[in-house]
């Protein structure tokens, strides 16, 4: 598990070197194997992959969304603190962890469509929806789409696009110039590592990440856009999204980057916590 985690660092830190949240501490000790436990994980065969998934704990169910170059891992200390009230599940995204590509190209509507699919097997009537990152933009899809009864959504760090109205441009301009480098690794040939998947997981991000904004008037669950004041997504971008949705709540957190719910778990599982166990508030008057 200690390996798993040191490359999924080493690999974020690839895709953001730019930025100065790559050196921010995160907190991947846990007792159990997250995205590595042989007593619970489960494979299913969906869309012509085989997804890894793993569940935790009772209650209502739980969906947590991993972002670009995570794993099952990467969410563990929402995985801990959730377990205790919550059917958690998690699944290891289309061509991460222990769940293979199987697909000529990598496109959010298929991990999209691979999520729902899980989501059907497990044979769950409602569901509430935890994402990081660009997993934060796919709990926006599924509320979008509305194939699966999404009760609540919580995206922290989601964008809608992929450009420097929504994303910081150090953030914009690390995957470009990793792109280019990765395609110059494919001409050279270079077998040191898998540069066609590492340039299909910057390609998902560089050419997929389009969701107009008129589309988030079809989410009918009651989300939390949270992001920190410090964070890859411009606040602007986040505030644009709160705005656009009927039932929306925004939490900017002071002096907080992308990676928050990992350096600082504790703070920020009680505001989701919060945010999921209270009855939701409806602001008449938003600016």
């Amino acid at each position: 598990m200690k390996h798993t985690i040191k490359l999924l660092l080493l690999l974020l830190t690839f895709s953001i070197s730019s930025t100065a949240n790559a050196q921010v501490k995160m907190n991947f000790t846990f007792d159990t194997p997250y995205g590595d436990n042989e007593a619970v994980g489960k494979y299913v065969e969906l869309n012509g992959t085989e997804i890894y998934y793993e569940q935790y704990g009772k209650g209502d169910p739980l969906l947590l969304i991993h972002g670009q170059n995570g794993s099952i891992g990467w969410l563990g200390n929402q995985i801990e603190y959730f377990k205790s009230n919550y059917r958690v599940i998690i699944a290891d995204n289309r061509s991460y962890g222990k769940t293979k590509l199987k697909a000529t190209s990598l496109t959010y509507d298929l991990v999209v469509k691979d999520l729902e699919s899980l989501v059907d097997y497990l044979k769950l009537d409602s569901i509430s929806i935890y994402g990081w990152g660009d997993g934060g933009t796919m709990a926006l899809r599924m509320g979008i789409n509305n194939k699966s009864k999404v009760k609540k959504i919580i995206a922290k760090s989601a964008y809608l696009r992929f450009d420097s109205t929504a994303l910081h441009t150090s953030y914009t301009d690390s995957f470009i110039n990793n792109s280019s480098k990765v395609e110059s690794k494919l001409v050279q040939k270079d077998t040191t590592r898998n540069w066609n998947l590492i340039n299909q997981h910057l390609k998902q991000v560089i050419e997929e990440t389009y969701i107009p904004t008129s589309d988030l008037s079809k989410i009918k669950a009651q989300v939390l856009i949270i992001a920190g004041d410090k964070d890859v997504v411009k606040a602007a971008h986040s505030i644009e999204i709160y705005k656009n949705i009927s039932q929306a709540q925004l939490c900017i957190m002071p002096g907080e980057t992308l990676f928050t719910p990992a350096s600082d778990p504790i703070k920020f599982n009680a505001i989701v916590n919060d945010f999921l166990s209270k009855p939701f508030k409806k602001i008449f008057h938003r600016f």
